[in-house]
C-alpha cells in the first residue's frame, strides 16, 4: 500500500521492465522483478508503479504486433498516474527489430522525444514536469530464434549508451546505463535473468537515492 507522502516513481518499459522470465517465456513473480526489488530497496517512502508493456517501442507503429506505440501510451499514463517525482524510461531494445529498419542513432533520439514529452507535462508535484532518468537497454546477445526478427539489432544495440547519454545531456535529463550491470540472457540474447534483476535493482537504488 502506497504510503502518505511517499516518492512517486514511474517505471516505463518493454517487457524488460514487465519482467519477462526468458527461460518460461512467462512473467517473473514480483520478488524477481526489477521493478519490486527496486521497491523493497527503497522502502515505503517510495511508490514504484510498473507500466511495462511486451514489445512496446520508443515511438514507432508496429504493423505486427499492434498498440505498441510509447508515444502514444506515455501522456495518458503521466496523466492517470500524477502526481510523478520521478519518470524512468527504458525502452529501445523493440526498435532493433528489422522491421522498423532505423539505426541507433534514431532510437536514442526517439527516447529522446519521450523525455521533452514528460519535461513538457505537468505531471509532476505542484504542477511541474518530474524528473526523468533514460536508461539505456544492455547490448542485445545471442539472438538464437530471435535472429532474423532483430536482424542486424546487435550491432546497432552496441550504440545505444553513448547516443542515449548524449540525448540525455541535450535533454537535460539524469542517464544511467544497464549495459554496466547487467547482460542479456544467452537464452534467447533480449531478456534478463533473475540474477540480472536483482543487479539492477541494485545498482538502480543508489541511482534513485541520488535523484530524490
Amino acid at each position: 500500500m502506497e504510503k502518505e507522502g511517499a516518492k512517486r516513481i514511474l517505471c516505463f518499459g518493454d517487457s524488460l521492465t514487465w519482467g519477462w522470465d526468458p527461460e518460461t517465456q512467462e512473467r517473473y513473480s514480483a520478488g524477481s522483478r526489477w521493478t519490486t526489488i527496486l521497491q523493497k530497496n527503497l522502502g515505503e517512502s517510495y511508490w514504484i508503479i510498473e507500466e511495462g508493456l511486451n514489445g512496446r517501442t520508443t515511438i514507432w507503429d508496429d504493423p505486427i504486433e499492434g498498440n505498441k506505440n510509447g508515444r502514444r501510451h506515455l501522456p495518458i499514463l503521466l496523466e492517470s498516474h500524477r502526481p510523478l517525482d520521478l519518470l524512468i524510461i527504458m525502452l529501445g531494445t523493440n526498435d532493433l527489430k528489422a522491421r522498423f529498419q532505423v539505426t541507433a542513432l534514431q532510437i536514442a533520439q526517439s527516447a529522446g522525444t519521450l523525455v521533452e514529452i514528460a519535461k513538457r507535462s505537468n505531471a509532476g508535484r505542484g504542477g511541474n514536469s518530474p524528473s526523468v532518468l533514460l536508461i539505456s537497454p544492455p547490448p542485445l546477445g545471442k539472438l538464437a530464434i530471435w535472429q532474423e526478427e532483430f536482424g542486424e539489432g546487435t550491432e546497432k544495440s552496441q550504440n545505444l549508451a553513448r547516443y542515449y547519454s548524449y540525448f540525455a545531456q541535450v535533454n537535460q535529463c539524469h542517464f544511467f546505463d544497464a549495459g554496466e550491470v547487467v547482460k542479456t540472457s544467452d537464452i534467447d540474447g533480449i531478456h534478463w535473468e533473475v540474477a540480472a534483476n536483482q543487479q539492477f535493482a541494485e545498482a538502480l537504488t543508489n541511482k534513485v537515492k541520488d535523484i530524490l
